[in-house]
């Protein structure tokens, strides 16, 4: 299995082959081998900052060379006008590098922002904000740093490093107590020590899973904040609870305040606005030509 730095590696390297392929003609026309520059990270929206980090790895990959100064780190807030660090190397480098790293910075900073609203939206009710996997493909890790940078915890990462037995495995399995008979039989023979959370629909459903037992977790799915309150107080703390479905930005706390344990929201990732930012020239190192 890939590690998270090869994983960011392979990211970076599509990123630059798929945006600069051949040569970035417009900068290699008209802009000297030998020119140096520098440029600025400018915010232009208040949130929360993430991605400083791989930027930093995006120019180092691209040109050992340049010299980065960062003056806000990763989960500091930001205000417009705020300045975030600053480039210095070759102007080609810092003209080729500067979407790829604009495309990271504001997807990562947008989520952070995000997460850091639903975070201090359950502050006091000991709930815990979960992403999912509904992240852009290829940049799940960066995605889900992102979740962390802004107070969020991290569901499982793939389908690798947890079992979550939902709906369609239940109904294919035929049942809940052959989907979690077949899961421990499975993970006996593959010597396999995971967690195990089970989705469950209906109250027959948590009743079932309540008899029979054998998992950690056990997700409520499309419950009401009435029914909520009720499974919670059926469970009685014998099993992590999180709530999923159909759970807003309005009615997060509602849920919360019934006693789950994490409630997972896949808007944190799959529907999030990137944070304004820019990457400019610094006036005093335009070429004179």
């Amino acid at each position: 299995m890939l590690s998270v730095e090869e994983l960011v590696d392979r990211l970076i390297d599509l990123s630059f082959a798929e945006d600069i392929g051949d040569g970035d003609h417009t900068t290699l026309c008209c802009i000297p081998d030998d020119a140096m520059g520098k440029s600025l990270l400018l915010i232009k929206e208040d949130g929360v900052l993430a991605g400083v980090e791989i930027a930093k790895e995006v120019f180092r990959r691209f040109d050992p060379d340049m010299k980065v100064e960062v003056l806000m780190g990763d989960g500091s807030q930001v205000k417009k006008g705020d300045i975030v660090m600053i480039a210095t190397g070759k102007v080609r480098s810092l003209l080729q590098t500067e979407r790829l790293m604009l495309n990271i910075m504001q997807r990562m900073s947008g989520i952070a922002t995000m997460t850091s609203r639903y975070v201090k939206r359950l502050e006091g009710t000991g709930t815990r904000v979960l992403d999912t996997r509904k992240t852009t493909p290829g940049m799940r890790m960066l995605e889900k740093q992102a979740v962390k940078i802004g107070g969020g915890c991290n569901h499982r990462i793939g389908l690798f490093d947890m079992i979550l037995l939902k709906d369609n495995h239940i109904d294919f399995a035929g049942g809940i107590v052959n989907a979690i008979d077949r899961c421990h039989a499975y993970l006996k023979e593959k010597g396999l020590d995971l967690k195990i959370e089970i989705e469950v629909r209906s109250f027959d459903e948590l009743n079932q899973v309540l008899e029979h037992g054998g998992v950690d977790r056990i997700m409520l799915d499309n419950f009401s904040v009435a029914d909520t309150k009720k499974a919670v107080d059926l469970i009685n703390h014998r099993y992590e609870t999180e709530s999923s479905g159909g759970i807003t930005f309005e009615t997060i706390r509602d849920y919360a305040e019934q006693g789950v344990d994490f409630i997972s929201v896949g808007a944190l990732t799959h529907s999030v606005k990137g944070l304004d930012m820019s990457f400019k020239a610094d006036h005093s190192s335009k070429l004179k030509i």
